[in-house]
């Protein structure tokens, strides 16, 4: 059984170095639209209710968040922490805890150069599926300036797993391309 009420997912949170360079960076390479600052240099100095609450240093300042979004994806809810114990690498696609945040594009190839042309670090080219569940996907890596890992993805024609979903009546997969024919 599901957690009750559960809708879906309603924003990604994630921790940059400099919060201005990376709202510049999501709204200028991606598109991304700030729709709100949420707090600025926020913490408790006198319990541990930012340990308690957050699994973060109880010294820990937030010292500003964000709300942004990006075309018809989930929002993106960016941090900007000060914290003793701080890591300032972010961690690899191997790594416990690592991640990357994917976005769709219609235009692989001119994804790609509009990437390039911009100065972002793209890793290798482009790579399609050649079989299996996601043939018909390309998906292409590339770094944020502080070292985040993002992606594009594109599949014009579909997936094979998301035709045969099409007309099985199996859970497909979200599209924000096509938001009417993906969501319940």
């Amino acid at each position: 059984m599901a957690m009750p009420g559960m809708r879906g997912m309603e924003h990604i949170g994630f921790t940059v170095p400099d919060i201005d360079e990376a709202c510049t960076f999501f709204e200028e390479i991606l598109g991304a639209e700030t729709l709100y600052t949420a707090a600025t240099n926020f913490r408790v100095d006198d319990s541990d209710w930012m340990f308690e609450h957050l699994n973060v240093d109880p010294r820990c300042v937030i010292t500003e968040f964000r709300y942004m979004r990006v075309g018809n994806g989930t929002n993106l809810e960016v941090f900007q922490y000060e914290a003793p114990d701080q890591a300032k690498q972010p961690p690899k696609n191997s790594d416990i805890g690592g991640h990357h945040l994917a976005f769709y594009v219609d235009d692989m190839d001119a994804a790609i150069a509009f990437l390039k042309e911009k100065g972002v670090k793209v890793l290798g080219d482009p790579t399609s599926y050649e079989d299996g569940p996601n043939l018909g996907l390309t998906w292409c890596y590339f770094m944020a300036p502080w070292g985040q890992q993002l992606e594009i993805v594109s599949a014009p024609k579909g997936t094979v797993y998301d035709n045969e979903a099409k007309t099985s009546g199996k859970t497909r997969l979200f599209h924000p391309g096509k938001v009417a024919e993906t969501t319940i």
